[in-house]
């Protein structure tokens, strides 16, 4: 039999067992279309009960919500620039707008794996998945999609309308990286430049959950932007490498690769790294200049992140895992420890040293 979706045709089969579809190296005969990819079965019974739930509770990818703890960085510098707090609506603006960017991360996360199963099928690993697997029904996770997204902006509109507009900015951008025809995901250098908005998106999430926030600094936004860039390039380069001996195959499960490889990856990286860099200068400049002293820091955390990328099945393709990397966690804790410290505690000799020139006052 065969598959196609909007995008491409692919053969698979239906083997014994619980639903599973896999590529066929020869039958182009049999074709049928991704929306129907939930439907075909074999003669073996589905998963009945709580069995059939948990497909789509692992499309949500909730082992992925660690990824809102770039959340609480906005949270942190905003309070750093307040004199004082309002505590009791901080805790529950904090609630609401973490319970609310989670959903609409999920949101994006169930259109990802639905639209993205035709490409999943090619990969060694994500083959596995429940919507290539057959586990999911299409439509039923097409009303997922909608409704996590109206229930998490709906949260956001108990806090206010500032954060609803950065929940539907990451909502927004999260469609735009999936969904043809514009599906940024398969485009090089911009695959990587809309995904990694999500960072500044979530930074905005953070910062208007504290109450009565000031504008955030555009180069603190851009910088946060820029990093975020670092590390999805990383990723990619990961991916590259470890199906770099699979070209045909490489192609097939990201379009970007036709045009990436490991010279163009490395610059874009390098690129990456350096506007990050130079927009938080900027930040620390203009409004704190104590946080000059976690440079070394965090220019640690990407040296470390940087040689992760070249293991082999290296860890930076699965950030999810990256908790078991003991010096990159150190690095990273160790510099957040000291960057929240340098935000509330004034250092008078580092403003004498490094003083505002007459062309900024």
């Amino acid at each position: 039999m065969a598959l196609h979706g909007n995008r491409e045709t692919l053969p698979v089969c239906v083997s014994p067992g619980p639903t599973r579809f896999r590529p066929l190296p020869k039958d182009p005969s049999d074709r049928t279309p991704l929306s129907r990819l939930s439907t075909m079965t074999s003669a073996a019974p589905r998963p009945t009960g709580v069995h059939r739930v948990m497909p789509y509770i692992r499309i949500m990818r909730v082992d992925h919500w660690f990824k809102n703890v770039f959340v609480l960085p906005g949270i942190v510098v905003a309070l750093s620039s307040q004199e004082s707090t309002e505590w009791s609506s901080l805790f529950q603006n904090f609630i609401i707008g973490m319970a609310a960017v989670c959903l609409i991360a999920s949101s994006n996360y169930v259109i990802n794996e639905v639209l993205d199963a035709p490409f999943d099928l090619h990969h060694p690993i994500k083959k596995d998945r429940p919507v290539p697997s057959g586990l999911v029904n299409i439509k039923i996770a097409y009303v997922q999609w909608i409704v996590l997204m109206i229930i998490g902006l709906g949260l956001g509109a108990l806090v206010s309308v500032p954060l609803v507009l950065s929940l539907a900015g990451l909502w927004i951008a999260g469609c735009a990286y999936n969904i043809p025809p514009i599906r940024t995901k398969d485009v090089p250098y911009l695959d990587v430049l809309t995904e990694s908005i999500n960072n500044p998106l979530r930074m905005l999430v953070g910062w208007y959950i504290v109450p009565n926030s000031p504008t955030p600094p555009v180069s603190l936004l851009i910088s946060y932007w820029m990093i975020g860039c670092f590390f999805m390039g990383l990723k990619r380069f990961a991916e590259y490498r470890d199906m770099a001996d699979r070209r045909e195959e490489q192609i097939r499960y990201r379009k970007s690769f036709a045009v990436y490889n490991e010279q163009r990856l490395l610059v874009s990286i390098m690129f990456y790294a350096a506007s990050a860099m130079l927009f938080f200068g900027a930040f620390v400049q203009r409004y704190r200049i104590e946080l000059i002293l976690s440079f070394p820091l965090v220019a640690l955390i990407m040296a470390i992140y940087f040689k992760l990328a070249f293991q082999s099945s290296s860890p930076v393709e699965h950030p999810e895992k990256l908790y078991k990397e003991r010096g990159l966690m150190a690095a990273v804790v160790s510099c957040s420890a000291l960057m929240v410290l340098l935000l509330f505690v004034n250092i008078p000799a580092l403003v004498d040293m490094f003083p505002m020139s007459a062309w900024n006052r």
